[in-house]
């Protein structure tokens, strides 16, 4: 028997999802309409003459070779951000999943890192590496290695990706460690009984389980680092060196609010988000048909 939920007043489920859609149309959609209409035009700094231009902005974007560069920065940077937050969280939940003494203490202390602001994470790291007073950048000098994000743009994106990452463990710990805990004891029991040693337990079993998971979290690290990890760069690096951890988020606010281009700050605000929107649905569409639920 399927039972429905009924309303004696007719006005109310309308009530009921008011506050979300307004929230939706007034910080969603209108500012992506307004960021679409402005990408077509040219304006001067001060917004006192507009002219349109129709897709000028697009046309000059896509010519600009360092708008490319910074493309790629943005590929190998949300790449990288995904797949180590990930597979840290992933290795942390396992371990902590096990029995082990004050496991309560140890979750705590790895929730705790998702409390702190992104640019408070980047300040942070920044000052573990600083070639000049970091602890980190000491540590590799000692093994020979002369670490200065300032002039080396290597050093500099290992720098950004570090600090984005560990501030997304944290998230990614929490799913995960929920995921394990939803699985049955007594499908692991049973493949350990049978002779399958941990880590064929893991692939076998465990982690075709966490799939679901999994899933969610691809899509929620991939824009997280294309979006959330602004406060980062700006800590930290500000794109620097020479542009060498630029990605398009920050472009966007440095030739937007710096350069004052706000048409091609507009136009780069498009170009991200159809990049954005693009990769949820190839994710939802031939990824999750691999997931099993």
């Amino acid at each position: 028997m399927i039972k429905r939920v009924t309303f004696r007043n007719p006005w109310l489920p309308y009530a009921l999802l008011l506050p979300q859609l307004a929230v939706t149309l007034i910080f969603f959609i209108w500012p992506a309409v307004q960021a679409l209409y402005q990408s077509l035009l040219v304006e001067d700094a001060f917004g006192l003459s507009t002219e349109f231009v129709w897709f000028e902005n697009f046309e000059e974007l896509f010519a600009d070779p360092l708008y490319l560069d910074t493309f790629w920065n943005t590929v190998v940077f949300s790449f990288s951000v995904a797949f180590a937050s990930m597979s840290l969280a992933l290795l942390l939940a396992v371990m902590a999943d096990r029995t082990i003494k004050g496991a309560t203490a140890y979750k705590t202390l790895l929730i705790w890192p998702y409390a702190v602001a992104p640019a408070v994470a980047g300040v942070l790291w920044f000052f573990m590496f600083n070639p000049v007073v970091g602890i980190n950048a000491y540590l590799l000098r000692g093994l020979g290695y002369d670490w200065n994000h300032y002039l080396d743009g290597g050093d500099a994106m290992i720098l950004v990706v570090i600090a984005a990452s560990w501030k997304q463990i944290s998230y990614n710990f929490l799913f995960f460690l929920a995921g394990l805990q939803a699985i049955p004891r007594s499908l692991i029991e049973a493949a350990a009984i049978d002779g399958a040693g941990p880590f064929k337990r893991f692939w076998t079993i465990i982690f075709p389980l966490l799939s679901p998971t999994t899933f969610f979290l691809l899509v929620v690290n991939v824009v997280y680092a294309f979006f959330d990890t602004f406060g980062i760069i700006h800590a930290t690096t500000e794109g620097g060196p020479a542009g060498a951890t630029q990605i398009l988020v920050y472009k966007v606010f440095s030739d937007g609010f710096i350069g004052l281009d706000l048409g091609g700050s507009a136009a780069q605000s498009v170009v991200l988000m159809v990049i954005v929107i693009s990769l949820t649905v190839v994710q939802f569409r031939y990824i999750e048909r691999r997931v099993e639920y």
